[in-house]
């Protein structure tokens, strides 16, 4: 049996365990008849790779798997209530290949959703072993995603016309450092903290610790820059979510974009602002500004600055034990910028 064949086996009874606890969470005091609305989200099945990463960061420091679900059931549960806010900012209207909970049910039982899920977070962190720790990191965490998505909204280049702190504070331009601070906030401290829990619900002394920390991290910027490459070049039916929702969105938040904008010069870079600055963006407009992407090296140095992080990501699994539990940590870093969905 291959490593990756071992790893989609030990995922699979990881979700068979976290399910269950997921569920019981989710499901507390919310009345019978709506709990298909709170577990609507949680069901449009996802990668899990969050609680995952807790489990195996535990598991290989030697830890019992039941020790870690209800932490781990609090991290998806965090990560899912991140994209009901996240879905309804971008008026996304798919998600793993089926509608967003408020495309499938409005924006305002979706708000009313969102709230059931953040104080879902911290009743999975009360059922948790240091639970006084994990509920500060999960708030801690909750915040800086939240000035994260902030900064992504400042990078859209045009729109929300009757939005004006966003019209006054909007970036002009958005450099590197800029997407750098945003993704770090917004998609790799989760990946971070994800393993971090699983440390702490170990036992791990800080120097594991601390490179389950920066193991987490760099996974979660080569993941968000995969995700950036698959926005605009990925196929809609494995990626599950439109193509080009990021060129739509006006979005400069895209390592992929700003690439492109650096490389190309005078009149293709000019159409290519001039699209992102369009009150409406039409099929053929993101059609438009995907061609002169393709002019430029973009997707070819986003992906070689993913597999940087990835490798980065590794590097970090020298300290810790080394076992089976360490080869899929190290797969799960592969698998982070090989994946097409």
């Amino acid at each position: 049996m291959t490593v990756e064949q071992e790893l989609n086996l030990i995922v699979k009874k990881i979700n068979q365990k976290l399910e269950p606890v997921i569920q019981e969470i989710l499901c507390l005091h919310i009345d019978k008849e709506r709990e298909k609305l709170v577990n609507y989200q949680i069901s449009v099945a996802g990668k899990r790779m969050r609680p995952v990463l807790a489990v195996l960061s535990y598991s290989a420091l030697g830890g019992k798997t039941k020790d870690v679900l209800y932490p781990a059931a609090g991290l998806e549960i965090l990560h899912n209530y991140s994209l009901v806010v996240d879905d309804i900012i971008d008026n996304s209207e798919l998600r793993r290949g089926e509608p967003t909970t408020w495309a499938k049910f409005g924006k305002s039982i979706a708000q009313c959703i969102s709230i059931d899920y953040s104080a879902a977070i911290f009743q999975a962190a009360n059922h948790s072993k240091n639970s006084k720790k994990i509920s500060e990191i999960f708030a801690k965490t909750m915040k800086i995603i939240a000035d994260g998505e902030i900064l992504d909204i400042l990078f859209e280049q045009s729109g929300r016309g009757n939005e004006f702190y966003i019209q006054e504070t909007r970036y002009r331009q958005v450099k590197e450092k800029d997407y750098f601070e945003m993704v770090s906030k917004k998609t790799a401290l989760l990946f971070q903290i994800s393993c971090e829990i699983g440390g702490i619900c170990a036992n791990a002394n800080e120097t594991q610790i601390n490179a389950l920390r920066n193991y987490g991290y760099n996974l979660g910027i080569a993941f968000q820059i995969k995700d950036d490459i698959l926005d605009i070049f990925g196929e809609q039916k494995k990626f599950g979510k439109k193509i080009g929702a990021d060129i739509k969105e006006r979005k400069r938040g895209n390592i992929v974009i700003l690439s492109a904008l650096k490389e190309l010069i005078s009149d293709n870079r000019n159409k290519f602002l001039e699209i992102m600055k369009k009150p409406q963006i039409s099929e053929k407009d993101i059609k438009q500004a995907i061609d002169l992407i393709n002019i430029s090296s973009a997707r070819k140095s986003a992906y070689e600055l993913s597999q940087k992080f990835a490798e980065k990501a590794q590097k970090n699994l020298k300290l810790l034990p080394q076992n089976k539990y360490n080869k899929f940590l190290l797969h799960m870093a592969d698998f982070a910028i090989k994946r097409e969905r």
